[in-house]
């Protein structure tokens, strides 16, 4: 078995978790992926797993390995498809802000998948700051401002967004009229990713943008508690309008100061410079900006009538 051979059995055996999965999946004998292991951690001089009865997991060294591994073979994959003209292969591994995939990319993934069946997509929800390259992630999408990175941005989308807040709070409370009544009311607060603070609202009127951060009584740290808790009358929320669509179109929420419309939301993808030109990752990129163009361009941007107007 060659190096590159058994680099393959070796991720495989990280991602499966098992050797006897690994050997399954690659059509060899269990004793032919545990002679492969052995061959690597003697040429490297490291130990790569910590093996028991009932768990394989790679070890720091092991870890670190498997993701040289892991682009090598990618590479590699690449480079004989681009000359043999076969559809690009190999697995894309994506970080995406949950709500976001499930709402613009998975209802449209089996077709990608039927289009480019040789491709393995790995989606993870961490959402949080990470070292991509390190993490072995091929693109991440985060939604809002960027710092300064390294990385190649690509903008996918600019979603709009509103202020919102169910009918039973605006019976109790009132419905606030310019930015500045919030200071007599409640928000949801939501914290972002590795935020100290909660993330203040954005208004535009005549004058620019304005800040505001309004008192809250509860604090969360993510996207479905946040609107959760607005249905159930606990505060205001400002968030993308594609995320409320069901529920403003069932009335559990209303949109208000919709005379001081918030700045839209950017949606950025980012890779690194070594993959910037890899097939399966190019044609993933690309799938994500049409969804999130489509996605966006069909969300809702009209109030919907409340209870009692005309249509």
């Amino acid at each position: 078995m060659d190096r590159f051979d058994a680099m393959r059995v070796f991720t495989r055996i990280v991602e499966r978790k098992s050797f006897t999965k690994a050997a399954d999946d690659l059509g060899l004998a269990r004793s032919s992926v545990t002679d492969a292991l052995k061959g690597l951690e003697a040429r490297l001089g490291v130990r790569l797993l910590t093996r028991t009865t009932r768990h394989v997991s790679p070890t720091l060294d092991g870890e670190a390995y498997y993701r040289r591994c892991v682009a090598l073979i990618a590479d590699l994959e690449d480079a004989e498809s681009a000359f043999a003209g076969a559809k690009p292969a190999g697995q894309v591994r994506i970080d995406v802000h949950g709500t976001q995939a499930r709402h613009f990319l998975l209802p449209d993934l089996p077709r990608f998948l039927e289009a480019y069946p040789s491709i393995r997509l790995h989606i993870a929800e961490a959402h949080q700051a990470l070292d991509m390259v390190r993490e072995g992630f091929d693109c991440i999408l985060r939604a809002g401002a960027l710092n300064d990175s390294p990385l190649i941005r690509r903008k996918l989308a600019e979603l709009k967004r509103g202020t919102f807040a169910s009918p039973t709070y605006i019976e109790r409370f009132g419905e606030p009229r310019t930015p500045d009544d919030l200071e007599k009311h409640q928000i949801i607060g939501l914290y972002a990713p590795d935020a100290a603070v909660v993330s203040p609202f954005v208004f535009r009127d005549g004058s620019g943008e304005r800040r505001i951060t309004p008192p809250s009584i509860v604090t969360v740290t993510g996207a479905e508690t946040n609107v959760a808790c607005a249905c159930l009358g606990l505060g205001i929320i400002q968030v993308p309008r594609y995320r409320v669509e069901s529920e403003l179109a069932t009335g559990a929420l209303v949109e208000i100061l919709s005379d001081y419309p918030p700045t839209a939301l950017p949606v950025h993808v980012l890779y690194s410079h070594s993959r910037q030109l890899s097939p399966r990752v190019r044609v993933v990129i690309e799938w994500m900006a049409e969804r999130f163009r489509i996605g966006a361009a069909n969300s809702r941007s009209d109030r919907p009538p409340r209870k009692g107007e005309k249509e």
